[in-house]
């Protein structure tokens, strides 16, 4: 079960980007074209480089701020504004309320108007700028954000997609500063990008494992998630969202990805995990027996996994099952806070239930420990206050 002396470290969270974030931490020369907030036909949304990006963002019913008129649905889905969302969702002091009433003790980061993965820099006319933009988004990141409560925040960062050398630059820059992941795409090919099997981006492999800064991969980073027809609704992809992290993982395999990188490490963000077991077992099966070309890997696609890959849930009961067969040092935690597949403000109730049966050992590592040893994020003296309750997610007496 979750002992209440258990910190509970989500590691797939959200944040929509305050107004200030690129016009404070840009460089100065770039400040007058920064993106900034404004207002168009009654809804707010990033305006940069003359094109307007909506404020996206679909929260759960304890997220969205719904107005008298709304539905909730159609148009009304996605917040057009910051005051359709709970401060929470923008405002680090209100987060940090937020996480105790959720009982979440620390969470790792993903970004909205870049795009999970940074995508949106792809747009830019001005590569320079872009750069820029992505600099300022992780100096905000590292420097403010994570800063004012650098117990409760695992910074991570962007990279430019679209220069290779650059990124490499990003990534030692900024794990001087103390960011602990790398944001990345679960396939670049729909971008427009080369491929893994290409062997283009050997060097931010390689400057992820000499930093031993692990690469996050959200599932939808490759262009968006599974949709069978036109007409097919979008919920087909959001509940079959691991196939979009089952591919990712037998591409970054087959395509010899991890060959001597002994550090080199993937974390596939939300997209669950019941679904290891027998997408390794295909894997190792079809590289015994396939007589394709291309299939980089040295070794067995378990063995490979069993080292680099690690695994996120927010509710996967079957992963908890299976936890043997994946092992349980691959298993970590996500509350997806704001978002609508989240529970707050029930997700450390919902957590301790779904291990209630759990090894007390197991579950910790599930819920705490595996999450701060792959991202090297220890315990400090300042994580002196109670644990958020087991059962409750509200404070524990002292």
């Amino acid at each position: 079960m979750l002992c209440s002396e258990v910190q509970a470290i989500s590691v797939d969270d959200h944040v929509v980007e305050p107004p200030n974030v690129f016009v404070d931490h840009i460089a100065a020369k770039f400040r007058d074209r920064a993106p900034r907030v404004v207002e168009r036909d009654h809804r707010q949304g990033w305006l940069w480089e003359d094109r307007f990006y909506p404020l996206s963002f679909q929260g759960n019913v304890h997220t969205r701020v719904f107005r008298a008129d709304e539905g909730g649905r159609g148009e009304d889905l996605s917040a057009r504004r910051y005051d359709d969302m709970i401060p929470a969702v923008y405002d680090v002091d209100e987060r940090v309320v937020a996480m105790d009433r959720d009982g979440v003790w620390a969470e790792l980061l993903f970004p909205t108007f870049p795009r999970f993965g940074g995508t949106l820099f792809l747009e830019a006319r001005d590569h320079d700028l872009a750069l820029a933009c992505v600099e300022a988004w992780n100096d905000w990141m590292i420097d403010e954000w994570c800063a004012k409560y650098p117990d409760r925040f695992i910074p991570q960062t962007l990279v430019p997609l679209w220069d290779v050398p650059a990124a490499v630059r990003e990534i030692e820059r900024c794990a001087s500063k103390g960011s602990r992941a790398v944001l990345f795409v679960e396939n670049p090919h729909p971008l427009g990008l080369p491929s893994f099997p290409t062997g283009h981006w050997r060097p931010i492999f390689e400057a992820c494992a000499a930093t031993e800064m692990p690469l996050s991969m959200h599932i939808g980073t490759s262009a968006g998630l599974l949709r069978p027809s036109p007409e097919s609704t979008p919920s087909v992809g959001i509940a079959l969202c691991g196939v979009n992290s089952m591919s990712a993982l037998g591409d970054l395999i087959y395509s010899g990805a991890f060959n001597g990188l002994e550090n080199l490490r993937v974390a596939l963000s939300e997209g669950g995990a019941g679904w290891v077991p027998y997408v390794l077992e295909r894997l190792d099966y079809t590289w015994a027996r396939s007589r394709y070309e291309g299939l980089l890997n040295t070794e067995a696609p378990s063995d490979i996994f069993a080292r680099h890959v690690w695994v996120c849930m927010i509710a996967d009961r079957y992963a908890i099952r299976n936890r043997d067969l994946i092992g349980v040092d691959k298993l970590m935690w996500e509350a997806d806070f704001p978002h609508n597949d989240s529970n707050y403000p029930n997700s450390r109730t919902e957590l301790a239930e779904a291990l209630i049966e759990v090894p007390d050992d197991e579950a910790s590592a599930i819920a705490e420990h595996n999450a701060r040893s792959f991202y090297r994020f220890p315990r400090t003296e300042r994580d002196a206050s109670p644990a958020p309750d087991a059962t409750t997610g509200s404070r524990s007496p002292s």
